[in-house]
């Protein structure tokens, strides 16, 4: 018998993970839209961790403070689409549309994200944010 049933049982598990995690990672978007998906996401889901994960070295710091700045608040995001929408080297830009919801209670603040441009570039062999992009 070429496989027993506990090696076809395992090569099963290792088969469902692989596509578990292939459909996970498509879901999240791809390229440098795909990593301020994320990271707006991050944002919103309180996770520092992936937060800090997506912004390039140089933005580190101020994606902690960004984090902290929301952090007596529940955030939500509302119709969040991104795309690239140019180039100003080294960085790729991308705009979004949509919203993040801002809960203080009894009161909720819209953010529009299409007021910001963001700057996104490759590091470490993945797209990463890195700030905005100052247009004036």
């Amino acid at each position: 018998m070429l496989f027993n049933k506990d090696r076809w049982f395992t090569a099963l598990i290792l088969i469902f993970a692989a596509l578990l995690s292939g459909c996970s990672s498509a879901g999240q978007g791809s390229g440098a839209a795909g990593a301020v998906e994320s990271y707006l996401q991050a944002l919103a889901s309180r996770d520092l961790n992936q937060m800090v994960g997506m912004a390039c070295a140089e933005w580190e710091p101020q994606a902690r403070v960004e984090y902290d700045s929301f952090a007596a608040v529940k955030l939500e995001l509302k119709d969040v689409s991104c795309q690239e929408t140019g180039q100003a080297q080294p960085y790729t830009l991308v705009s979004c549309s949509g919203t993040i919801i801002a809960n203080y209670g009894a009161e909720d603040l819209q953010i529009d994200v299409a007021d910001q441009t963001f700057q996104v570039i490759q590091e470490g062999g993945e797209w990463r944010v890195c700030g905005y992009h100052n247009t004036k």
